[in-house]
């Protein structure tokens, strides 16, 4: 009978300590304690990269959102039509263009004080997709009458996930990886997508309606120019930089052609408990 009872308190003990462990918080993402970096310093030869954005061949018929199930939303004038791939006159909005290679890795850069608006209006996020570089702040603000729900899913930065009803106070947050792109959504209108890319370095833009792109204030050098889009992938070129040069690199998406896999660069994770 006595070793009956100590096998049920063994066992309750065991289970306890199962449950506790399946409660555990979730682990936070810190960042790790790399070597130091030099602070850039500029020698005024920088250059600029300019360039379109092209769409060759017609694209598909954007397909109509059913905001139905919040009359806020139903009821915001404007079109309804989804905007994960919008081209206009032949040219591509939201590519996500950024640099790497040609030594700007080495070297760590001061972070904007102006922070990045990421606007709910319409019940989209405004823009589709951002840029904004490692500690600088995101402003989260909602312009609409409804009630939104903000979560992003990073893989090695904190994520978040945070209501914010209409007039309330911006969310204002930090990223502190860099992370190549983190997506967002609403968990209370579904078709509300965004995309941040985040980078250690201020060499990055999104192209405009228009399809055009500015990177400025390039060192000389030879890089690899990124242009990353949400539904056709990325494509890469090799572009050279001279001093103080202005340099043009177009870039071409071909309608139906196979969209390259869209990297995921991130930065090594150190996890603790």
């Amino acid at each position: 009978m006595i070793r009956k009872v100590v096998t049920a308190l063994v066992l309750a003990t065991l289970a306890s300590a199962l449950i506790l462990a399946g409660c555990k918080a979730k682990p936070k993402v810190v960042e790790e304690q790399g070597p130091t970096k030099q602070a850039y310093k500029s020698k005024g030869d920088e250059g600029t990269i300019t360039g379109k954005i092209a769409f060759d061949g017609t694209p598909p018929a954007p397909k109509k959102i059913d905001m139905s199930q919040d009359a806020n939303c139903a009821s915001t004038a404007g079109d309804k039509s989804a905007d994960d791939l919008v081209v206009a006159d032949g040219k591509l909005q939201n590519v996500y263009v950024y640099l790497k290679g040609g030594g700007i890795e080495k070297f760590s850069y001061a972070v904007p004080s102006d922070p990045v608006v990421l606007d709910q209006q319409g019940c989209r996020y405004h823009p589709r997709v951002l840029g904004i570089q490692k500690e600088q702040t995101l402003k989260i603000v909602n312009s609409d009458p409804t009630t939104h729900n903000v979560h992003p899913s990073p893989k090695v930065n904190q994520e978040f996930n945070q209501s914010q009803a209409p007039g309330q106070a911006p969310i204002e947050k930090k990223f502190n990886r860099k992370e190549l792109l983190i997506p967002v959504k609403c968990n209370q209108h579904p078709w509300m997508k965004a995309n941040i890319g985040v980078l250690d370095h201020p060499y990055f833009t999104v192209s405009a309606k228009d399809g055009s792109y500015t990177i400025s204030n390039v060192p000389p050098g030879t890089y690899t120019i990124v242009f990353w889009h949400e539904t056709l992938g990325e494509q890469t070129a090799s572009v050279t930089v001279a001093a103080k040069e202005s340099k043009i690199q177009d870039m071409i998406y071909k309608a139906g052609a196979a969209a390259a896999p869209a990297s995921m660069e991130i930065a090594p994770t150190l996890i603790l408990p």
